[in-house]
């Protein structure tokens, strides 16, 4: 399921109670939303054998004064009436998120394990995907404070959270939601945070440059202490950067496993930082529920 960010959990273990940030109001306009703002490619999602019934998943880029603080919106719908239930599977990202769903809606933290979804019948979800750092403005207190929990978004943004819910539950088109809630945002635009942005700068380097495989080797790029940084992490993100490390070496793991070809194990954990094989195979079972030759054998 795309870019580890669909469907995460409406069920935390924990909820926290939300202290509202103090944010500016925006004077933009929304944009609607088309495919040109389509996202990347996704990542992160464990493979899975597609049934019967009918799978809408759309990813869409926020408008450009969001950048900062949403990195995009993302849509659901399943119709499988008639069908046996569907299991979807992914290691989530580093970020926030806003889900709504009938009954269900919440702001999700951070999911450090494996999160597993089973669908069944006929639903559908929207999602509102922050940048690493970007939801910090929207809570007085470090985002750690979300990691495996939820919150009910009234506790953040008040009576006008149930007021964007039905807006969205209202909504015709994927292109009428994405609007309702770019309004939403705009209105709420938070003034830019430097520490933010450079804790987002720090997350997107991680995901793109495998050899950033230490959190030493960040604190020598960014020219921070590694406590500095995990205090930046914990404040801004809700998880250290030795965790942001191993989840996106895993994900290019399931990328390259996807491709479907024969897997050189022992150099596959080198490529991806480890000191060696068994410690790979170690923490991608941990997370995945199984070792990386059963993976790939078996998807």
């Amino acid at each position: 399921m795309a870019d580890s960010d669909v469907l995460p959990c409406a069920h935390s273990n924990k909820t926290v109670q939300a202290d509202i940030g103090k944010t500016r109001q925006a004077d933009s306009s929304p944009e609607t939303a088309d495919s040109v703002r389509a996202p990347g490619k996704a990542r992160g999602i464990l493979r899975h054998a597609p049934g019967p019934g009918v799978f809408h998943h759309a990813r869409i880029a926020p408008a450009p004064p969001l950048a900062g603080v949403v990195q995009h919106f993302w849509i659901v719908r399943w119709d499988l009436e008639g069908s046996p239930p569907q299991v979807r599977e992914t290691l989530p990202h580093p970020n926030v998120h806003w889900v709504f769903e009938p009954g269900l809606t919440r702001i999700q933290g951070v999911h450090t394990g494996r999160f597993t979804r089973v669908l069944e019948g006929r639903g559908g979800v929207f999602g509102v995907k922050f940048r690493p750092g970007g939801f910090r403005a929207y809570l007085d207190k470090p985002l750690s404070a979300l990691r495996d929990a939820s919150l009910d978004g009234a506790a953040v943004f008040g009576a006008e959270a149930a007021v964007l819910e039905a807006e969205l539950f209202a909504a015709r088109s994927d292109a009428e939601q994405v609007a309702a809630a770019e309004r939403f945002f705009l209105a709420r635009l938070p003034p830019a945070d430097p520490e933010a942005l450079r804790a987002g700068e720090i997350v997107d380097a991680i995901a793109s440059d495998l050899s950033i495989g230490r959190v030493e080797q960040a604190s020598e790029r960014w020219r921070i202490g590694a406590r500095s940084l995990q205090r930046l992490f914990n404040e801004y993100v809700g998880v250290g950067p030795k965790w942001v490390i191993n989840r996106y070496r895993l994900h290019e793991a399931l990328e390259r496993l996807a491709e479907g070809i024969e897997v050189d194990w022992a150099q596959l954990a080198l490529d991806l930082g480890y000191f060696d094989q068994a410690h790979f195979i170690r923490d991608f079972k941990a997370l995945v529920g199984r070792p990386p030759a059963d993976y790939a054998r078996r998807g």
